[in-house]
């Protein structure tokens, strides 16, 4: 698409893994429609999709009832089958939650029920001999035993999303940054560093700029998108063979994180990781990545305010293990004792855009509000790309 204004009917901010699934399934259920996917980057996946540890989640650390609860062990099982009919490789590796000590089986037990409550399927609460057959190096004295847990390239599943779209007849524009909507006439007159696009329905996957697309489309939802960095290392090769699966705490309940674990990777690396620390930049993939237009955004939220108030020791404990590696490994060695510094190398990191209202709660669950001729995904973090598929069924059927 070059310069001047193009007409569609639908139009999608965002090509990572939920724009696309959603331009997938709207060129599927409307073939007549014309459907736009406009991206800011210059390929797909280039932020929260592309920086995913890859897990294939069961479902079951969400609350019952909640949309997320709801949508991802239906849509991991979407997501297998979609990547067996496509020739995607994925591997159900299984994942253990291990409680360290008896205090925590209490908590464990809650989990457990919870996760069975939201359809997760084959789980086991095991004890600590069974827990070493499956993980011989990591201690603990009892674990939930997910088999239905998973490992897969989000990547790869979003660039063939993105291929079955186009096969359809949707179009999607690169190196599009959207600058400005107005609104007229019933309609979204989006201008892109590209050129302008015209649509009669917008769908918002703008992921870390979300809530900004938001306002451009005159819509105040009340939250702001704060960037999270997660920083993570990779076992060396020698030492992989410390981790079979997936290894994951028992999560703070009060906590979105899912605190620091082990993840086995589909190319057959394993990830020590993440952390989760404030980024001072919404694309802030280094320590040093600052932007003061995005840092003076947060500061002047008053929800982020409260919530730091709430968190200021987890979250002084975080910047204190982001900075001090042998705190990181101690952290990993409550789950497998025999980790080293040694043992890690290649560092790394994402962003998760995470939403706060403006009471200063994290926003738990997924939040996708729906407006007259528009719909904003505002809040999709992990399991978001597990649930890619059952949330792009959702929005889709919220469209006429």
């Amino acid at each position: 698409m070059g310069t001047g204004r193009t007409e569609y009917d639908i139009a999608i901010i965002g090509a990572g893994i939920l724009g696309l699934a959603i331009g997938m399934r709207l060129t599927e259920k409307f073939p007549s429609k014309k459907i736009i996917v406009i991206e800011k980057e210059s390929g797909v996946a280039y932020h929260q999709t592309g920086h995913n540890s890859g897990v294939i989640h069961a479902g079951i650390y969400y609350s019952p009832g909640s949309q997320k609860a709801n949508f991802c062990s239906e849509g991991s099982r979407l997501l297998r089958k979609f990547a067996d009919d496509n020739g995607i490789k994925y591997e159900m590796c299984g994942k253990v939650i291990v409680a360290s000590n008896e205090d925590q089986v209490p908590i464990l037990n809650d989990f457990y029920k919870r996760g069975t409550d939201n359809g997760a399927l084959g789980l086991e609460i095991i004890d600590k001999n069974r827990l070493n057959e499956l993980e011989p190096h990591v201690t603990g004295v009892k674990a939930i035993w997910s088999p239905n847990t998973g490992i897969i390239d989000f990547k790869e599943v979003t660039n063939k999303y993105c291929l079955i779209m186009k096969e359809n007849g949707g179009d999607i524009v690169f190196d599009s940054k959207v600058e400005k909507i107005d609104k007229s006439d019933g309609k979204h007159y989006i201008q892109t560093s590209s050129g302008e696009i015209v649509c009669k329905t917008l769908i918002n996957c703008a992921g870390l700029y979300s809530d900004k697309i938001a306002l451009m489309d005159g819509e105040d939802i009340g939250v702001k998108i704060v960037p999270f960095r997660g920083e993570y290392w990779s076992l060396k090769p020698e030492s992989q063979y410390l981790v079979n699966g997936l290894i994951y705490p028992l999560p703070d309940p009060r906590m979105v994180f899912l605190g620091v674990h082990f993840t086995k990777r589909i190319n057959g690396t394993v990830e020590a990781g993440p952390n989760a620390v404030l980024g001072f930049s919404r694309e802030a993939y280094n320590k040093l990545d600052f932007s003061i237009k995005d840092t003076m955004d947060v500061f002047t939220f008053q929800g982020f305010w409260k919530m730091a108030l709430k968190y200021w020791k987890i979250g002084l404990y975080e910047q204190y293990r982001s900075l001090n590696k042998k705190s990181f490994v101690r952290s990993l060695q409550n789950l497998v004792p025999e980790v080293t510094e040694d043992d890690l190398d290649n560092p790394d990191s994402g962003v998760r855009a995470q939403a706060i209202d403006r009471k200063g709660n994290l926003l738990q669950d997924f939040s996708i509000a729906q407006t007259k001729d528009a719909i904003h995904i505002l809040n999709a973090p992990s399991p978001g790309a597990s649930s890619s598929l059952a949330i792009s069924n959702y929005v889709v059927n919220l469209i006429n």
